[in-house]
């Protein structure tokens, strides 16, 4: 899977876990540009995440996760393997 696809992927569950009309999945993408997002949403979109592409985070991961591009990156990695 691809860098935009997974871009593609994540919109829906954005919208859907932090209640918005409309995202743009960019590679800077965090908590501080998006209102909603504070730590129960956060863990609500990371299992949502996990799910949708049947991997798991570890928790040195998630700690070292800075942004959206990070969480691309991780989940490009673990869908190729």
């Amino acid at each position: 899977m691809d860098k935009e696809q997974i871009k593609k992927e994540l919109e829906p569950i954005f919208l859907e876990v932090f209640s918005l009309d409309n995202i743009e999945i960019t590679d800077d993408l965090n908590a501080e540009k998006v209102e909603r997002w504070d730590s129960l949403t956060h863990l609500s979109m990371i299992a949502k995440v996990e799910d949708f592409f049947n991997v798991k985070f570890k928790l040195k991961e998630l700690i070292a996760m800075k942004n959206v591009g990070d969480m691309i990156a991780l989940i490009e990695t673990k869908t190729n393997a």
